[in-house]
């Protein structure tokens, strides 16, 4: 979890959604597209949690949706090119629409 995180109750949520990220992802990507790949966690400016997965060979409409479940919130998704051979898979989880936050 992003270390610059303070508020209790934000590094609960943001600790349930990587535990169920960590947890699930073995059954919402049975073709091992996103597991084994590099994914990281990053708060900004407290408004926003971004999960990247990078070096990502191909993706479908069922893994998306799959990991959306998986986090749990309302969350966006892009999917951008990185080589000729990968993509970048980012979602984007807005906290601040959040009560209490």
């Amino acid at each position: 979890m992003p270390e610059s995180v303070t508020d209790p109750i934000l590094r609960q949520r943001l600790s349930a959604m990587q535990q169920r990220l960590t947890r699930g992802l073995e059954q919402v990507d049975p073709h091992h597209r996103l597991r084994g790949h590099p994914i990281h966690y990053k708060v900004i400016a407290g408004q926003t949690f971004e999960i990247v997965f990078r070096d990502v060979p191909s993706i479908d409409e069922g893994d998306l949706a799959g990991v959306k479940r998986l986090i749990g919130e309302h969350c966006y998704c892009t999917v951008m090119p990185q080589t000729a051979e990968t993509l970048t898979v980012r979602f984007v989880v807005q906290l601040a629409d959040q009560p209490g936050i």
